[in-house]
């Protein structure tokens, strides 16, 4: 299984769980409903966000040389589309069958501004989950392995000159 479809099958399913326990939380108690709402859409960031993160240290670890890092951005772009047109499809179909709570757009109002959302949901979130996750371990690396350049060399030498000339 391709690592994005997994990536977009398990985000798909945490939408739709949040967008049903938003929906049964908002019928229940209408009057939290903005409470409910970033509950739910934070639920799907901080789980892009910490995926998103792994990935990142994951690949900074077997990639010791930033050129060689793989392209997580196509790849979490891919599972956010995925997971954005799955889960538009999935709650009109239990809004419309099922659930009357949970939405009352048309499909191609669910598939395309709800999966657009979806998507930016997370891919954003996931985007920076892995710059962070890389950042960390280069840091963490750079640490360990401190690179000398030219100037320091030179700026090193220019010194004891000075102090050897007093």
């Amino acid at each position: 299984m391709h690592s994005w479809l997994l990536r977009g099958l398990v985000m798909t399913a945490v939408h739709v769980v949040a967008r049903v326990l938003l929906g049964v939380a908002v019928v229940n108690v209408p009057l939290q409903t903005t409470v409910w709402k970033t509950v739910a859409i934070a639920a799907v960031v901080i789980v892009a966000l910490l995926w998103g993160g792994v990935d990142g240290l994951r690949d900074a670890r077997a990639n010791p040389d930033p050129d060689d890092y793989e392209d997580l951005t196509v790849r979490w772009l891919q599972a956010g589309v995925l997971a954005g047109v799955l889960a538009g499809l999935i709650s009109w179909i239990l809004g419309k069958f099922v659930f009357g709570g949970i939405g009352q757009q048309g499909l191609f109002v669910e598939i395309i501004a709800g999966g657009s959302f979806t998507a930016l949901l997370v891919f954003v979130p996931a985007f920076v989950g892995a710059a962070v996750g890389r950042w960390l371990i280069r840091r963490d690396y750079n640490k360990k392995h401190p690179v000398e350049d030219d100037w320091s060399v030179h700026e090193d030498r220019s010194q004891d000159a000075e102090h050897a000339a007093r």
